[in-house]
């Protein structure tokens, strides 16, 4: 008789790296952005896109678990960006999350009627960009696309 094997995962989650796309041309903002990741415990790749153009060329290769759209981007700024991903129905179930310095309410605003899924301001300290983080990646974007009510669109 043979042998039975059986290989149990105990927790499938933890074995998916997630394909994040950053939006953002400032490389110090990049940097950041990463070492703030490193300190969540996930696993994660991170593509950057340093203008509007790069970012769909870089959709097309993969559409990723989540992306991080910069407003102020050269070539296409980050406000064409989402109003042409929300045109395009293979970007539908795409979790955007803003993230930008912009924190005038026109901005945000505009952001929410756009189909941007959140409003993830920039921060001043790297602790509080860390917990933001953690709050967005503990949403399950993959099984429940995230539209908040207007007053819970901006990550605080």
């Amino acid at each position: 008789m043979g042998e039975i094997k059986f290989l149990i995962i105990a927790n499938m989650t933890e074995l998916i790296t997630k394909d994040i796309l950053l939006a953002e041309d400032d490389k110090d903002d990049v940097e950041i952005f990463d070492t703030a990741l490193k300190q969540l415990d996930i696993s994660y790749m991170l593509r950057n896109a340093q203008n509007g153009e790069m970012l769909f060329v870089l959709l097309k290769e993969k559409i990723p678990y989540i992306l991080f759209l910069d407003i102020d981007m050269p070539c296409k700024d980050g406000m064409a960006c989402i109003m042409e991903i929300r045109k395009n129905r293979e970007y539908d179930k795409l979790p955007v999350i803003m993230y930008t310095s912009h924190m005038a309410d026109k901005i945000i605003e505009e952001c929410y009627r756009n189909g941007a899924n959140m409003f993830l301001a920039k921060t001043t300290t790297f602790n509080e960009l860390t917990a933001k983080l953690k709050k967005i990646f503990s949403i399950d974007w993959q099984d429940y696309l995230h539209y908040p009510p207007r007053d819970q669109f901006v990550m605080n």
